[in-house]
Formats: structure tokens, sequence, C-alpha cells
């Protein structure tokens, strides 16, 4: 029956909304922001049957895992920021490195790092999270059966979806990449735009977790299964990896900006500390953007100046809390940024090397969820670069992550995302590695004003902070704010500010910037994917980042 109602409401909601949409409507409403039009779909529909946001964003999290395979999984692992009546949440499950991995695991025998070992194959994964993470979400705050949560993923599992036109979104050539490498083609070697396409071993997977819950990843049919996959290529997780991993409930980084709380991410996420350095910094040299136009050259810069403050940061000091301190108070000390928003350099650009850590001593999906009770999740998981390892589970459907290229292989030398990492992140067995993930919300008298997040591995929190400065700072509506031209600068390499071909900055803006000595490389994909959700002066406004095939919805149930 509840497969039937679906259905039926697709085919009623498919016709009046459009992809890469935006809706509005009076607050008291329900509204989701998802990447893709199932994900949307399943969360409305979980909400109008009564759910909370809980609820529909443990629904939407495990459709993403059918319908969006490129990063919705249940073969990796997240972070969920929550708002549930009146108070801030934060839930940690991340991947964890199996008991077997080691500090130089992907090193040779002259320590160099071993190309892709990190990436593609078994021996890339970390211990998948997603399932353990959604059952804690809802054994804290859930309303309606697990099982009814999970059922429209097994719907589409079954019975299929249709394929966008960039399923294949970052990695085109992904087919040929892991030709005789992993079992990719097996499984997704037939996918085609505007087709439709059925996994049935993910079916049945997913109707054992409906009934038994994560029992049955972690201990069950399926831990057997996954675990076989690893022996037969070589993979380091166990079943004792498996029963052992567990989700923890963190407390969220809040800090205060403007008139509002800032409620994000903690550690193992570098996203949470490194966005609030990001609006704390350019709060402190308000002065230099005076007059100073979006996007300009001159306002790039300044924004590039700040980013290698955080990410200097980021790359000495962030980690695992559970292996490594980190100073996140210091972090986050007013006189720290000051003492460090003192150091830029509103002319010229800094000398690289100067820069340093400042205290003594690519694919993933984003959806954010508000429910009529001003409950907010804004949650992002993933599986690292689009389809993760390129391993799926046979007998089970699902892919498994390439995780652990998040770790430091070698201090100093970058990762898949060009960002490099210090001890604090070497690989440990049972320690998660650092993450940019930054589901965030923006609270203000006691309730939820903006739920945002992003996928885009390093460039998540420089995106998220770009569209609260367009909203806030530059008082853009919504989706104006969401489409603007976006660029990123993590330090290194050095003096680079990356652009995208969906808006690149203006052609005299370039120039100038080449100028004065800017390194300007336009990648191959958009920077990001924004799912947001904004509840203001009595309006609620929902946007789906046009960049992409996601679909927002605002309700009345």
């Amino acid at each position: 029956m509840l497969f039937r109602l679906i259905s039926t409401l697709f085919t009623l909601l498919l016709s009046c909304h459009s992809i890469a949409d935006t809706a509005e409507k009076q607050s008291g409403s329900g509204a989701v922001a998802s990447p893709d039009q199932y994900g949307a779909a399943v969360a409305e529909q979980i909400l109008r049957r009564g759910g909370n946001a809980v609820d529909a964003a443990i629904a939407t999290a495990f459709t993403l895992a059918v319908t969006y395979p490129e990063a919705g999984n249940i073969g990796g692992g997240g972070f969920m920021t929550l708002w549930f009546d009146g108070k801030a949440y934060f839930l940690d499950y991340r991947e964890t490195a199996p008991a077997a991995a080691h500090r130089d695991m992907y090193l040779d025998s002259e320590k160099q790092v071993i190309e892709n070992l990190s990436l593609i194959g078994h021996k890339a994964s970390g211990v998948p999270g997603t399932v353990m993470g959604l059952w804690q979400a809802h054994q804290r705050f859930g309303s309606l059966p697990w099982a009814e949560l999970v059922k429209p993923a097994v719907h589409y599992a079954q019975s299929g979806f249709t394929v966008a036109e960039n399923q294949y979104q970052y990695r085109a050539d992904l087919l040929n990449q892991l030709e005789g490498k992993t079992n990719f083609a097996d499984y997704f070697g037939t996918m085609q735009a505007g087709k439709n396409f059925r996994q049935p071993e993910l079916a049945a997977t997913l109707s054992r977790i409906a009934e038994h819950g994560p029992a049955d990843f972690y201990l069950g049919e399926t831990a057997k299964l996954l675990v076989g996959q690893m022996q037969r290529g070589g993979g380091l997780i166990s079943m004792a990896d498996l029963a052992g991993y567990k989700a923890g409930w963190r407390e969220p980084v809040v800090t205060s900006w403007h008139d509002f709380q800032l409620v994000t991410t903690a550690p193992p996420s570098s996203g949470g500390i490194a966005l609030s350095q990001l609006l704390g910094l350019k709060q402190r040299r308000a002065a230099d953007f005076n007059g100073v136009t979006l996007n300009s050259a001159q306002y790039v810069h300044l924004m590039a100046e700040i980013a290698k403050r955080v990410y200097a940061d980021r790359a000495d000091y962030l980690g695992d809390p559970d292996f490594t301190t980190v100073p996140q108070q210091q972090l986050l000390d007013s006189a720290y940024l000051d003492k460090r928003a003192a150091e830029i350099n509103p002319k010229k650009i800094s000398v690289t090397n100067a820069i340093q850590a400042g205290l003594e001593g690519y694919h993933t999906t984003h959806f954010s969820v508000l429910d009529k009770h001003g409950n907010a999740v804004s949650n992002t998981y993933t599986l690292n670069l689009d389809y993760g390892s390129g391993v799926i589970v046979e007998g089970a459907g699902f892919l498994l992550n390439n995780e652990m290229d998040d770790f430091s292989a070698k201090a100093g030398v970058p990762n898949a995302f060009g960002v490099v990492g210090s001890d604090a992140n070497a690989i440990a067995p049972g320690k998660r590695m650092l993450s940019s993930m930054t589901p965030s919300l923006l609270v203000k008298d006691g309730k939820v004003e903006l739920v945002i997040g992003t996928p885009g591995g390093s460039t998540i929190f420089t995106s998220i902070f770009q569209v609260i400065t367009n909203l806030y700072d530059f008082g853009l509506p919504l989706s104006e704010a969401v489409a603007a031209p976006r660029f990123h600068h993590q330090l290194l390499p050095k003096d680079q500010i990356s652009m995208e071909p969906y808006a690149p900055l203006a052609a005299e803006v370039q120039t100038e910037l080449k100028a004065r000595g800017y390194n300007l490389v336009t990648q191959g994909w958009s920077l990001g994917d924004i799912q947001a959700i904004q509840s203001t002066g009595g309006k609620v406004t929902a946007i789906a980042d046009p960049r992409s095939r996601g679909v927002a919805k605002v309700f009345s149930y």
C-alpha cells in the first residue's frame, strides 16, 4: 500500500515541480531540499504521514542510497546536525579504519605513496557507519516505525528508478578508470540515462535492514557478505570491525555570528571549526569589504587571504578527537581570531610558505529537512569520491567507500582533494578520518532560520561560507545566493584560485587576479550542490542548487 501511495504521489508532484527548483510558503510548513527528485518526494511523503524531520531524513538517506548511488549510501558514513525541540545535536557516523590498518599502509618500500591504493579497490574502504548512524538518530528522535522508513528505498531498488542525465557527474570515465580493478561494471555498467535501473541484491539487503535494523548490517547476513567481499579482494574489514563499530553523539560546535548562533559539526569534521573561523575572520576584516563588489577581484583576494589561514590550521591541528587532542577552544577563541585576522594582507598575496598553523606549541551528498514544528535536520554523508572505491559487495548490491584516502597517507602529501594533513590525521586502527563535511544550521531567538550543506570535498565549507555571506552580508535572496558564482582557495596549491564551469568569475576579474599573481584553474565540475532551507519573516523557502538535479519542496500538511 505504501509503495502505491508513493508512486501516485510522484506522478502528481513531478508534474508540477521542476528540477533544481525554488519553493516558498508560509512558516509552519514542511520543507526539503534534496539532491534528487526521489529523495525529495519520499521526505514529503514521510512528513505528510505524521513523521518528523528525523523520520524524513532517515527515509531520504536510505532512498538516496538507491537513487543517488554515486554518493548516497549504506556503505559509507557521515554527519547529521539537528535541531529538535529547541535543542542542538550532532551525530557522528563517520567511517573508522579497520583494526588491520596501519600508518604506512599506502606507502611503498621507499616510503612513497602508492598511487590510487587509498582510492580504488578493497583496501580503500573504512568501516561503514551510515546504517548505525541512521539507527541511532531513529532511536533518539524517530516517531514512525523503522521499517516504514526503509520501505521506500526497498521499492526503488526492486522496481527501479529513472537514471539521470548527469548520474556520472564527476567521473564520466569511471568505467574506464575501474576496468579490471573492481567489479563496478558488473553492477553499474548497464546504467543509462533515461532508462529504468533496478538493483535486486540491494533490495534484499534493505529488506533485511528494514526487518532487523543494524544487527543485519553489522552482525548478520549483510556483514558476512561484506567481509566475504573483503577477503576475496584483499581488503581489511573484518567481522570484528563491523561488530565493534559505534556511531556517537558529540557536542556540536556552536558559535555566535551577527545575530545568529551557528550550529555546526565538531571533529572529526574539520568543517564546523573551519566555517566558524571563516565567518569570524571575515567579520573582523569587515572594513576591508566596505564598498567591495561581490566576486570582484578584490573580494576574491580577501576571501583567499582568509581561507589560507583556515586551511593552515586544518592541516596541523584537526583529526579524530578520540585519538588526538584537538585545540577547538583555542582555534575559536576571540583573541586568536583577532591575531589571525591581523595577519591578512588586503593588498597583496601573502607568501604561502610564511603561513603556518597559528597556535603555539570527492563526492558526497547533502539534504536538508524542516518539519512544521521547527525541527530541522542537516545531513551530509558520503562514499568520498563518486561511487566510492568502485567495489560492490557481491550478493548485497551496495558500494563501499574510499574514505581511507581522507587520512594523511603521509604527512604533507596531498590527498585526492589536494589538501594536506599532519600526524593528527595519520592512519590508526579504529580511528575516524578527518572530514570537511559541514551540515549546518543558523538559529535565531531559539528558532532555525537556515538549514544548509553541500558536497564538494575540501570545498564544502568555503562553498557554505560564500552562500551565507551572499545571503546575509550582501542581502541576496536565497535563490540568488545559491546560484551566484563560487570559487575556492585552500592554501595549496600555491596561489591557486579554483573556479567552476557553471558560473566562472567575470573575464575582467580573472584578468585582474592573474595580474595580482594568482593562478586560475577552472575545474571540470561545479563547486558544491547546496541544499538549503530558510525560514524567516513568516516565510519558508527551499532551494536546490541549480548546478545539479536537486529538487526543493515547501508544503503545508
